[in-house]
């Protein structure tokens, strides 16, 4: 019997987003988007305004497409969507993936090779890449020490290389590019949309994944590339939008469920200061760039500190 994937993402708005991810999905099978593919794709749409549902409707009429009420965020869409798949199709294996994800030509040849001698407990996940380059590596998984409290994104910024061409067994996952079997979820259950609905919603899965006893590994030969000008939330402009930034669902650095992160997974208090090391470089930053901007210099889009 042949391997069953979906691949499943969750969008809002941004169809231009859309377009290109479903064409380089399709262009991987040499496929346009009214022929059917040897996987499924299961899309929910969080409440778009900008006709994406409408234009995935006319113009993929055989993707799976799911309505939102605009408040589900990241794990809500996702959540949606595997639910869908559990209930109503019979696939073995969801495939985690974003609209701003472009995969490489082989990406789903290597992928059924590689699920074909898998353990259905290991959770295999993709190396990806900065899109616009060809070997700057944005991750390959990441780990959390809940001693410490130190939790990183692997060789991120880093230039690829063999060192980095060998499996790798990691705590969590980016919320792309991974694939992971329905006995995980009916083991664990769905994202927690709602302790983390945005941020956080994937590497609390694969905590708790780790938790349960699940391999989490990364192939190298499984490569994606992510468009960073899609993600997160910019605090540079003001005051007012810097202080929004500890709060915002859109931000990496909303307090509240940062400290909810780390209240269910750390394991001692000394992993605290890793947090509030984060949070003085985030003031930090903040500040060294306001002052430099008095200056006219500017904070590259990709730029942290």
């Amino acid at each position: 019997m042949s391997l069953k994937v979906a691949l499943v993402f969750a969008i809002h708005n941004k169809l231009d987003y859309t377009i290109k991810g479903l064409s380089d999905i399709y262009y991987c099978f040499d496929a346009k988007g009214t022929d059917k593919l040897p996987i499924d794709i299961v899309i929910t749409d969080d409440g778009s305004t900008d006709g994406s549902y409408e234009w995935i409707r006319k113009n993929y009429p055989n993707i799976h497409l799911l309505k939102g009420n605009g408040n589900l965020w990241w794990s809500g869409g996702i959540n949606k969507s595997v639910q869908y798949i559990l209930k109503e199709l019979d696939d073995d294996y969801i495939l985690l993936w974003n609209n701003d994800v472009k995969p490489g030509k082989s990406y789903f040849k290597n992928l059924f090779q590689i699920l074909k001698k898998s353990d259905p407990n290991t959770i295999i996940c993709s190396k990806t890449y900065v899109q616009g380059t060809n070997d700057i590596i944005l991750g390959m998984g990441g780990t959390f020490n809940p001693r410490t409290g130190k939790y990183q994104l692997n060789a991120c910024g880093q230039k690829d290389g063999e060192h980095f061409n060998k499996s790798l067994l990691v705590d969590w996952f980016p919320g792309m590019g991974t694939t992971i079997h329905k006995d995980v979820f009916n083991t664990i259950g769905l994202f927690d949309d709602k302790a983390f609905p945005q941020y956080h919603g994937d590497s609390d899965f694969g905590l708790r994944a780790k938790k349960a006893g699940f391999d989490i590994i990364v192939i190298p030969d499984l490569k994606i590339w992510n468009d960073r000008s899609n993600t997160g939330y910019s605090n540079e402009d003001s005051f007012s939008t810097f202080i929004k930034s500890l709060f915002t669902l859109r931000s990496n650095f909303n307090i509240y469920r940062e400290i909810k992160f780390y209240n269910r997974h750390a394991k001692s208090i000394i992993a605290y200061t890793a947090l509030i090391k984060k949070y003085f470089l985030h003031i930090g930053g903040y500040i060294k760039w306001k002052t430099l901007s008095i200056f006219g210099l500017r904070r590259n889009s990709n730029t942290n500190t």
